[in-house]
């Protein structure tokens, strides 16, 4: 299903037979907790507990919207989605035929990105087929078509559960817009416990290089090209547009067999934040 930030493998949370299938389906590790989408901000009371003042501040400036808050869990959260934590994470999407489908639904589904585990999330329907087609079965799976999605990267993720909030994946929401409404903000420390942190992810088949100018990126490409090597520049201007179409150009990179990317990093200041994250990912281990 689309949200505002990628297309979700959504799956009635309280269906242990389907969720099971998205960890099947994406080959994720059943220790990787799954982010559960909720209609409203009453899903914060429902799936959550012990809920922190700084959560239920965040569920009311950014909710419906691409953040999603670490609570601790109550026990209307099956245990299935965990990954065997005491927390969940939980999110309100912004797009009508998510919350659409979750209010017919009448409970909360989860729904991590449509795509292989550590790959390159999709934002559009005919990204999730060429992903995922030969794994969904056409008598019981829909791609619900929303168009390509406008954020372009996965939700800001925030542990509320921590004495000082901490961001454990940037996002649109950056961290200065989340001090500005709860106050002191940390930085991700202690082991991954969302979906994001691992140190490589987000990764398409081709090599991904980052540079912090173009012109090295530049000199870059002309080494490679002299050896022979399909390459292929990323560099936009406007980080908001990079965050939109930095998926979907990694997709067409490996479309067009594209061997190294070379990406140019955008300034490291709003959501180009979040794009140097999911760059910097993508390029671990190359």
């Amino acid at each position: 299903m689309p949200t505002e930030t990628v297309y979700g493998l959504a799956a009635d949370a309280a269906n242990a037979d389907a969720v099971a299938r998205v960890y099947a389906v994406k080959g994720r590790p059943r220790d990787h907790p799954l982010i559960l989408h909720v209609a409203s901000s009453e899903g914060l009371d429902r799936y959550g507990a012990d809920v922190s003042d700084s959560a239920r501040r965040l569920a009311e400036v950014c909710w419906p919207g691409p953040l999603t808050v670490l609570v601790g869990r109550s026990a209307a959260v099956p245990d299935g989605i965990t990954g065997g934590r005491s927390t969940v994470a939980i999110r309100v999407p912004a797009h009508p035929l998510a919350t659409g489908i979750i209010e017919r639904l009448g409970r909360a589904v989860v729904a991590p990105s449509a795509n292989r585990f550590g790959r390159v999330s999709p934002t559009t329907p005919r990204h999730v087929l060429d992903e995922l087609g030969d794994a969904l079965d056409p008598s019981r799976d829909l791609v619900v078509d929303g168009g390509a999605t406008t954020v372009g990267i996965e939700s800001t993720i925030v542990d509320c559960t921590t004495p000082v909030p901490q961001v454990l994946r940037p996002g649109a929401i950056t961290a200065a817009e989340i001090e500005r409404i709860v106050g002191d903000v940390a930085a991700a420390s202690g082991p991954a416990r969302a979906p994001g942190m691992l140190a490589r992810h987000y990764s398409p088949t081709a090599a991904v290089e980052v540079f912090e100018d173009r012109e090295a990126a530049e000199r870059r490409q002309a080494q490679l090209t002299a050896d022979g090597v399909a390459v292929d520049v990323l560099d936009v201007d406007d980080p908001a547009e990079y965050a939109s179409v930095l998926y979907q150009r990694l997709r067409a990179a490996d479309d067009a067999g594209v061997a190294v990317v070379l990406a140019v990093l955008p300034s490291p200041e709003g959501i180009g934040i979040a794009v140097r994250d999911r760059l910097h990912r993508a390029s671990a281990g190359r």
